[in-house]
């Protein structure tokens, strides 16, 4: 069956320029967007029964965006000064700039990896004596924890948002020919709003390994997936499932 809709669950792009507009230009079809869950912030007073004391650390472990929200959120919820001696060590350059957003940027010391943990990771081994705070989410990506262990680093982890599945029963009776998924919850979501789901002649696309897993546990075919040598982004994938599928 030709491909004609997809459905992207996550928001949709913010700039024109992102590739999931060029492939629907390119290859003639319907792209959608639908985040599959949202974040919610842990309210302060819950925050409060774990006992972290912000101010006892020196720098903060930065990996999103959320991460960054919620950890000023926090801050001002629970009436905390952010001296300006705090360290910040950043995911990404991106990461980086958003703090713009809360802080005077050129007078902090803000550090950045290029877009990995691991490389982030080198950064934080060569300042090894800071005592460092980790804002994340309850889905914290294991890697993270893995490292920072491994290499010792003195650490707290404070869980300051959770991954929310989205309602999406307004979905219920619209179909499309592929569904595309970026994580475990994503597929959690879909079978927590639709529990009878069937996916019949429904492609699956989904990026990375745990997704895929999720996807397998949870009966459906995988049909698209990435990365793959051939197909480094979930785009190029899709494009090279479409060409050779709307071909026949």
């Amino acid at each position: 069956m030709k491909v004609k809709t997809i459905l992207v669950s996550q928001p949709k792009p913010d700039t024109d320029k992102s590739p999931y507009f060029d492939l629907s230009e390119k290859c003639k079809v319907k792209i959608d967007f639908r985040p599959f869950i949202h974040v919610e912030g842990i309210a302060s007073k819950d925050f409060r029964q774990d006992k972290i004391n912000i101010l006892d650390h020196t720098a903060i472990i930065l990996t999103s965006r959320n991460a960054v929200d919620h950890f000023f959120r926090i801050c001002e919820e629970l009436r905390i000064t952010v001296p300006d001696t705090m360290k910040y060590f950043c995911i990404s350059e991106s990461t980086a700039y958003y703090l713009q957003k809360y802080v005077v940027y050129r007078k902090r010391k803000i550090f950045h990896g290029r877009q990995t943990f691991a490389d982030l990771m080198e950064l934080i081994k060569k300042h090894k004596g800071e005592k460092y705070l980790l804002p994340c989410s309850d889905i914290l990506k294991p890697d993270i924890p893995e490292l920072l262990n491994k290499n010792n680093i003195n650490y707290t982890s404070a869980t300051l948002y959770q991954t929310v599945c989205s309602d999406l029963s307004d979905l219920a009776d619209v179909n499309y020919d592929v569904l595309v998924f970026f994580s475990p919850a994503g597929i959690k979501s879909l079978f927590q709003n639709f529990p009878e789901f069937k996916q019949n002649d429904t492609r699956i696309a989904v990026f990375g390994s745990t997704t895929a897993k999720a996807a397998e546990s949870a009966g459906l075919k995988i049909n698209i997936a990435a990365p793959q040598p051939e197909a480094p982004s979930m785009t190029m994938a899709l494009e090279q499932y479409i060409k050779k599928t709307n071909k026949k």
